[in-house]
């Protein structure tokens, strides 16, 4: 049996209770690592929490073996500090790593924009304007904060695979963790009128890429993605246990 695709009694915690709810047909690690880093960008679980890795251990019914392996992943992605023999800590958001991702993701993503509007057949952009009508129609229905970010990605990963550039959207996800708290702040904030303009962008980004105005789409995304950074000195003063 292979235990990163399979889950054996030990896997699981053998006369453990279930507490969650794993599918079978998926790896252990993927989804644990994935449950953790949900939690965690959704402040569920806060900076400086203590990730007790017995609790963990019940709450998910497993070893801790493939509990370790999640934990590193999120180590990784610069969302916990482990302090071996002693503790797991949830990082604080630190603002120059805040700056730098989004650095790279606005480098990316703007030449990605620029060159899908350079680019005469449009039918590839077809699943980005279809996770743009998903999100209009959800945002007039569930305004909930994982439902709307994750429509918000989806629509910034079929840019990316529009422009067969997948494998750079994996490398932006994993370094998001950080921005992706700032933005759950932004809602905690009740930043006005956030959800709407993020819509509206998005709309933009599509007509300037459809119209073929490559400066259009490239300023569209600059302008859609500075509005992340825009605030993070009022969420610093309004939420100081939060930041490095």
């Amino acid at each position: 049996m292979n235990k990163d695709t399979d889950m054996s009694e030990a896997d699981l915690g053998a006369g453990t209770a279930r507490r969650w709810s794993f599918d079978r047909k998926r790896p252990l690690v993927d989804q644990v690592y994935a449950d953790l880093r949900r939690r965690i960008v959704s402040l569920e679980l806060a900076p400086d929490d203590n990730l007790s890795r017995q609790e963990l251990s019940e709450h998910y019914g497993i070893s801790q073996t493939p509990l370790r392996d999640a934990i590193g992943r999120l180590e990784a992605d610069g969302l916990v500090e482990i302090y071996p023999q002693s503790r797991t800590l949830v990082t604080r958001i630190d603002p120059a790593l805040v700056r730098e991702t989004q650095f790279m993701r606005t480098a990316l993503e703007v030449e990605i924009v620029g060159l899908l509007a350079a680019t005469p057949d449009k039918s590839r952009t077809g699943p980005a304007a279809e996770s743009y009508e998903r999100m209009r129609w959800t945002l007039q229905r569930d305004s909930t904060f994982e439902t709307f970010n994750r429509l918000d990605k989806e629509f910034h990963r079929c840019l990316y695979a529009a422009a067969d550039k997948l494998g750079l959207y994996a490398v932006v996800e994993a370094r998001s963790g950080q921005l992706d708290r700032i933005r759950k702040l932004h809602v905690q904030m009740r930043a006005e009128s956030k959800s709407e303009q993020v819509v509206v962008d998005h709309g933009r980004i599509l007509d300037a890429i459809r119209a073929s105005d490559v400066e259009g789409a490239r300023a569209a995304m600059r302008a859609h993605l500075s509005g992340t950074l825009s605030r993070l000195d009022v969420l610093r003063e309004q939420f100081p246990d939060h930041f490095a």
